[in-house]
């Protein structure tokens, strides 16, 4: 354990902190004194925040000996990388800086979880000790931040309709077809991040354990989810399902990924205590 490579990254992980509460005050001031100059300037923070959000979590793993992905510390802060990753991949694809008010906060409040998390590092598991670990978690931390993003979006859908026709929101906001789009592009890349998230648990598992599913409530709770978004598309490529009763779907879905990852580590303890 490397303590001066871990204190360097205490020290990037509150900076990164504080680049994404700046991100966030920016945006909400973008909206209420609508100037575009403003929003590019949140960006640029959230930018900033993610590179050093990076650097940080590599000083973690460097650090530690390990990959940093193995307690509510390194998951939760993981957790706010991924969707930061993800809602700036949109933002800056579709010129969407409104998306990043909406998302600022959600990812603001899971690093906050992160840092009230204990940091100490600690000597891993024998169940651990496998290289599937990066393959299983990396693909967690994609698919939650894709369904985070989701989440987002469909709020923002569900919002449209009070926007000021023609007004300066209303020539910032995708039309309703096109946040619908988007939100079934983000809910797609997240439901097949989560299939790898599920079937490297399960080799993992049988690797460690010698058996592939346990029901171990993180593992139930996992499959909940994989169901209630595979469902959402089923409905959407078969049944033409979407506009409001989608994205309602939508943010259903991200309130099960946050009581699988919160919920069931406070209320549900199993095998999956320690992430």
């Amino acid at each position: 354990m490397n303590t001066q490579i871990l204190a360097l990254e205490n020290m990037l992980f509150t900076i990164t902190m504080l680049l994404y509460f700046g991100s966030m005050v920016l945006y909400f001031v973008f909206i209420a004194v609508k100037r575009d100059g403003i929003s590019r300037v949140a960006v640029t923070l959230q930018v900033i925040g993610w590179c050093l959000h990076t650097v940080a979590l590599i000083c973690r793993g460097i650090g530690a000996g390990r990959l940093p992905m193995t307690n509510q510390y390194e998951f939760a802060t993981s957790f706010a990388w991924g969707i930061c990753l993800v809602s700036l991949f949109f933002v800056l694809k579709f010129h969407f800086s409104v998306l990043g008010a909406f998302a600022s906060p959600v990812m603001f409040l899971i690093i906050g979880y992160a840092a009230m998390q204990s940091k100490d590092v600690h000597e891993l598991m024998p169940a651990l000790r496998s290289n599937w670990l990066g393959f299983h978690v990396s693909t967690a931390i994609i698919a939650y931040g894709a369904f985070g993003v989701s989440f987002v979006l469909s709020l923002i859908f569900l919002l449209r309709d009070k926007v000021q026709a023609g007004g300066f929101l209303d020539q910032r906001i995708p039309d309703r077809e096109k946040l619908d789009g988007i939100s079934y592009r983000s809910v797609a890349l997240g439901l097949l991040f989560l299939t790898f998230t599920i079937v490297t648990g399960a080799i993992w598992a049988e690797r460690a354990w010698g058996r592939y599913w346990s029901w171990d409530p993180k593992e139930t709770w996992s499959l909940v989810t994989w169901i209630i978004y595979a469902i959402y598309l089923h409905l959407r490529i078969r049944r033409g399902y979407e506009g409001k009763a989608a994205a309602i779907f939508a943010v259903i879905g991200f309130l099960c990924v946050l009581f699988t990852y919160v919920g069931v580590n406070t209320f549900l303890p199993g095998i999956h205590s320690y992430a």
